[in-house]
């Protein structure tokens, strides 16, 4: 009885070890692949390697600072720019060295707003070499609050990871299946259908972007893996057996999770306003 106990247990850390390394994975996968995740890398000019860090994201209110780490006063730099989507003409900005990098910076833009940008450094023989291989856009956003966003993490990631424990339950008929998906879904209520509006209301001044009223891909999977886990708690309520539509929810989950945190959000289209 006590090998059964422990054994039990055992597989119990197992399942939980290989839901925490699913979660840990995805999260990663989805923020360096999001259109957030800021563009870096290093260039060699002249025996010297150089980094640059291209911000794709930013408060509203707060200039982005776009920064070269070229430590010799020979190197020039220069940063070409315009709002996204608009009619503007291309900006030229050069580069200042502070403390041993370059950098020079974006104006703000209101929630939403977006500019397109790209950096070019100049050796002193002539020689330009542009540090990306395509124009950068960073988008601007609401600063939103610690009390809010916080919370608002911890719940989604802790969604995430009872979606892939829950489905391990079901898979070997564990009594703890129904509160698992029980969890699941109140945790993707909480995170994702409450303070996920919050957040965006913060960021974006909108509570939802998402169908039927906009494109955003991070409102339409959260919703869409939310209502799989409610049809597979009420299938687990219902039959005391639902291995098929938990299973197939957690695998909607992973899914949708892997799609670029904020793809296809919110932007302002300068087009279609007055020019300023």
């Amino acid at each position: 009885m006590n090998n059964e106990g422990s054994n039990s247990k055992l597989q119990a850390t197992l399942l939980w070890a290989l839901a925490v390394i699913i979660t840990l994975s995805s999260v990663v996968y989805q923020r360096k692949t999001g259109p957030t995740y800021p563009v870096s890398g290093e260039v060699v000019v002249n025996d010297e390697v150089i980094g640059y860090h291209f911000l794709r994201s930013q408060n509203t209110g707060e200039n982005a600072e776009i920064d070269i780490s070229a430590a010799k006063p020979e190197f020039n730099a220069t940063l070409k720019w315009k709002r996204f989507k608009s009619h503007d003409e291309w900006r030229l900005t050069p580069f200042m060295m502070v403390d041993g990098h370059l950098k020079a910076y974006l104006p703000s833009q209101p929630p939403a707003g977006k500019i397109i940008y790209e950096v070019s450094l100049r050796t002193d023989d002539g020689t330009v070499i542009n540090l990306s291989e395509e124009p950068v856009i960073i988008r601007f956003k609401g600063a939103v609050p610690g009390a809010v966003l916080i919370p608002h993490i911890l719940f989604i990631f802790a969604a995430m990871l009872l979606a892939s424990r829950t489905a391990m339950a079901a898979y070997v008929s564990s009594p703890h299946t129904l509160r698992y998906t029980l969890m699941t879904g109140l945790f993707f209520l909480l995170g994702g259908m409450i303070l996920g509006p919050i957040v965006q209301k913060y960021a974006f001044d909108a509570y939802w972007t998402g169908w039927p009223w906009g494109t955003d891909l991070t409102d339409n999977k959260t919703a869409v893996a939310f209502i799989a886990w409610i049809l597979a708690a009420w299938q687990q309520k219902k039959t005391g057996n639902a291995k098929i539509w938990i299973i197939s929810a957690a695998i909607i989950t992973l899914a949708v999770y892997l799609i670029p945190h904020s793809a296809f959000g919110s932007e302002i289209d300068y087009t279609q306003i007055e020019q300023v």
